[in-house]
């Protein structure tokens, strides 16, 4: 991690996981699942835990937003795409409501949470797949 990666996830109040980030953690996420499947079973993690409320569910769309209740609170919106049948890319976007420009890495921590949530209800193929 350099100077500048170690400023954009300490001292930025929002992250986003995508296909080629410097973070691996922070990569596009696959699993073996249908769209369908996928939005059910991020909505269903979201709905078990307490602190997240669903705000919007799009199926067709793929897209979810939640917001994040008690503790930091934060706005999450999780991107679905069906890359081939029964294989499917997951991004998350968080972004942190506090009083300070920055969240001290909260948002990017709540990313790599949720995707290990979802890697237990989920086959997962890989991350980063379309590089090659």
């Amino acid at each position: 991690m350099n100077f500048r990666q170690f400023f954009d996830k300490y001292f930025n109040s929002h992250s986003e996981s995508r296909e080629k980030h410097w973070d691996e953690k922070l990569q596009t996420r696959y699993y073996k699942a249908n769209k369908s499947q996928t939005v059910d079973a991020v909505a269903a993690m979201f709905k078990k835990e307490k602190q997240y409320e669903v705000t919007s569910i799009q199926k067709e769309r793929g897209e979810i937003g939640a917001t994040i209740r008690g503790g930091k609170k934060a706005f999450v919106v999780v991107t679905i795409i069906e890359v081939r049948p029964y294989k499917t890319a997951v991004d998350f976007s968080v972004t942190s409501s506090t009083v300070l420009p920055f969240d001290f890495g909260s948002s990017h921590k709540k990313i790599t949470r949720l995707y290990d949530q979802l890697d237990k209800t989920l086959t997962f193929i890989g991350t980063g797949l379309s590089n090659g």
